[in-house]
């Protein structure tokens, strides 16, 4: 825990600060985590526009891991949802196309 009166760090057990005096009383250290808000914005747009998504959530996992900030998580979950909707698209772009390749191949010649 910390001294409300030095800021310095003291042993849980203490009941007086050894660098001011002050009576110990324990308090939570303010300093809140940040998040990463284009990790919550790749997470969103993965749903809608993958290859979008997919961009920002690359930046903001890099941005995460180098800064220390809150939200690695989304910016996970966004690549891994943008890579799977981009695998679908590609299968159904290519089923799609065989699939009329295959209809025009047999669609009878009327001369």
């Amino acid at each position: 825990m910390y001294c409300k009166n030095c800021g310095k760090e003291v042993n849980d057990n203490a009941v007086v600060c050894p660098n001011c005096g002050a009576q110990i009383a324990p308090f939570k250290n303010t300093e809140e985590k940040r998040t990463c808000t284009i990790a919550i914005v790749g997470f969103v747009l993965s749903f809608f526009f993958a290859i979008a998504g997919l961009i920002c959530s690359i930046i903001a996992r890099k941005k995460c891991n180098e800064e220390g900030l809150e939200g690695g998580g989304f910016a996970l979950a966004g690549i891994i949802i943008s890579a799977i909707e981009l695998a679908v698209s590609v299968i159904a772009i290519i089923a799609l196309v065989a699939t009329t390749s295959c209809l025009v191949a047999n669609a009878p010649y009327y001369y």
